[in-house]
């Protein structure tokens, strides 16, 4: 009997996944604020995994390296714990206020977030050891030791999810040179031949890599 192939090159996978989520009103705003002040943000099926994996962990503390136009942080709040904080660190004011803004308009209490603008590893490395649930990194700048002071940071069986991981192909491909490039392949490596971790990539987006600490 012959069998199908596990690949059907007559369907784009990547064009239905990122048209599976439904967004609502903030995401879709905070994605046009997002494209105004040059913020980079998860891709819709990106931001989608981010929601179900905050809601399956039931999280409470949650660390995003990375802030973006906030579109991550909505996506976190739309399943996370009901009493869950977020700590968002970015190096561009702009990007912060601007999550900022539309954390408010989407009814979001101060009280449930902290956007920290400043250097990334400072900031990083003043964060509670062993106190969070989940730990997104959304930024390339000094990624490898932002992973290593993850590890640190999320409690037994937390999860480290690694937004662009894969820099949508430009990982994979040894001719890429860049900076950000070699940042994410590195980051990519030092997470795979970690014993401490229990990791996969999905080809979600630009690629998501998903740990979960030992």
């Amino acid at each position: 009997m012959d069998r199908k192939p596990l690949i059907n090159n007559r369907g784009d996978m990547s064009a239905f996944a990122e048209g599976f989520p439904q967004e609502d009103f903030f995401m879709q705003q905070a994605r046009r604020n997002g494209i105004e002040v040059g913020a980079t943000d998860p891709t819709v099926a990106a931001a989608g995994l981010l929601t179900f994996i905050a809601g399956l962990l039931g999280a409470k503390n949650i660390v995003e390296i990375g802030t973006g136009s906030g579109v991550s942080g909505l996506a976190i709040f739309k399943s996370a714990a009901s009493d869950a904080t977020l700590t968002s660190i970015d190096s561009d004011r702009e990007n912060s206020e601007s999550a900022r803004e539309i954390f408010e308009e989407a009814g979001i209490t101060a009280q449930r977030f902290r956007l920290i603008t400043g250097n990334i590893i400072e900031v990083v490395g003043k964060l509670a050891d062993e106190n969070y649930d989940l730990v997104v990194i959304r930024s390339p700048k000094d990624m490898v030791d932002v992973v290593q002071e993850s590890y640190r940071m999320l409690k037994p069986n937390g999860v480290l999810f690694i937004d662009s991981a894969l820099d949508g192909g430009r990982v994979a491909d040894p001719t890429q040179r860049d900076f950000e490039t070699i940042a994410r392949r590195d980051t990519v490596k030092a997470v795979k031949d970690d014993s401490r971790w229990r990791s996969t990539i999905l080809s979600i987006g630009g690629g998501v890599l998903l740990a979960n600490k030992i």
